[in-house]
């Protein structure tokens, strides 16, 4: 499948987002709901959260990975005139989590198009992983103006309203 009409489509299914902000203040979630149907309604997994650790390995075979990704994606968009900015790890680790619904012949597309080469069940820790070491890194950090700042990433997947998630892939997310 050609990468730029791939990530075209999967846009569509998901948001990724991340932004250097003057805050240390967390970002607000949605309300969680009890019918899904309500608009503006969390659906999230009823496990308890739990602080995100992967081997050390993982962290770095998913960063050779979004390495290659990035570089593969710069070549797709680099031909559009004008300016460009774009977040390569924003748009991987969002289409990493629509990937945690993939099955079969769509997991592989996925997968090699984000050049994922770690299984599910590694992939995802080893995202929360990085995660949490990238947002630590402005922790107690000052800007010339002395103001802190913190490096804050958002994502989150906009499914149909109503539709059922399966609690497998909410627990993974």
């Amino acid at each position: 499948m050609n990468l730029t009409r791939f990530l075209a489509s999967s846009f569509v299914l998901a948001l990724g987002a991340a932004a250097c902000t003057s805050t240390t203040d967390p970002v607000p979630s949605p309300p969680e709901c009890s019918d899904p149907a309500t608009p503006g309604c969390l659906v999230a997994s009823t496990k308890q959260r739990a602080t995100p650790s992967a081997p050390a390995a993982d962290v770095s075979e998913l960063v050779k990975g979004n390495t290659g990704f990035a570089l593969s994606l710069y070549q797709q968009l680099r031909t559009e005139p004008g300016n460009l900015f774009y977040s390569p790890f924003s748009i991987s680790e969002a289409l990493a989590m629509t990937w945690a619904g993939a099955r079969a012949d769509t997991a592989k597309q996925m997968a090699t198009a984000l050049q994922f080469t770690l299984p599910q069940e590694q992939l995802h820790p080893a995202f929360n992983s990085l995660d949490t070491a990238l947002m630590s890194r402005g922790k107690n950090a000052k800007a010339t103006d002395g103001k802190g700042f913190r490096l804050n990433i958002a994502n989150a997947l906009w499914g149909q309203t109503s539709f059922p998630f399966a609690e497998p892939f909410l627990d993974t997310l």
